[in-house]
């Protein structure tokens, strides 16, 4: 059931943390970040919490403004997505993701997210800004996104790209050991576990726009 404690502290800091400080509510948010999603896709990015646990942060984050049921699509349930208040947490998440990067790594087997290495990819990709556009389509764990590369950023949408320079599937540790080591993209593509249709220079292009190599044990 959705937890009451609290810590009974009048400053800032636990009064936030009596609303997104219990195990896994932080990373409700960090799925939420870059689109809506449903129940089944927030277990899906998160194996390792249950049904039960999942359900009661979603209440807790829902009745505490951070999150909302946006309308139901025509194809199936309804999706969770961000309110403004829980958006106003993003750039608290990527300083967090920054400090920990110097964390050891969970022993494994450990999860990885596609959200995750697609907000390290936002945030880190310093492409050639005198360089052309660049569209990628990836599909990351069955889900499909947009990256593009211009004016020396890049953007990340969910959803097919209206034209893409290359389409690259592949799985959330696969992109980002690519992103740690580009030079790894032909054994990749080799073995299967990454498969590019399209332009090789675009997957080039994209891999390198990342100028510090990072793995999640970095």
């Amino acid at each position: 059931m959705p937890t009451s404690r609290s810590y009974r502290d009048s400053c800032g800091i636990a009064r936030a943390l009596d609303v997104v400080g219990e195990r896994w509510a932080l990373l409700v948010v960090r799925e939420l970040l870059l689109a809506p999603q449903r129940f089944s896709e927030l277990r899906h990015a998160l194996p390792n919490v249950s049904s039960n646990v999942l359900a009661d942060r979603l209440r807790e984050l829902e009745h505490n403004g951070v999150i909302r049921r946006g309308p139901a699509p025509a194809d199936g349930p309804r999706v969770y997505e961000l309110s403004e208040r829980g958006r106003r947490l993003e750039p608290i998440l990527t300083a967090l993701g920054d400090w920990g990067i110097a964390v050891p790594e969970p022993p494994a087997p450990s999860a990885l997210s596609a959200t995750s290495v697609l907000i390290f990819l936002r945030g880190a990709a310093r492409p050639d800004p005198a360089a052309p556009p660049t569209t990628c389509r990836l599909e990351l764990g069955g889900r499909v996104w947009t990256v593009r590369l211009a004016a020396g950023r890049a953007e990340v949408r969910p959803g097919e790209p209206a034209r893409a320079d290359v389409s690259l599937r592949t799985e959330p540790k696969t992109l980002s050991a690519l992103l740690n080591d580009p030079g790894a993209l032909a054994t990749a593509c080799a073995d299967g576990s990454v498969a590019v249709v399209g332009d090789h220079a675009a997957v080039d292009r994209l891999l390198h726009a990342v100028t510090d190599p990072w793995s999640p044990g970095d």
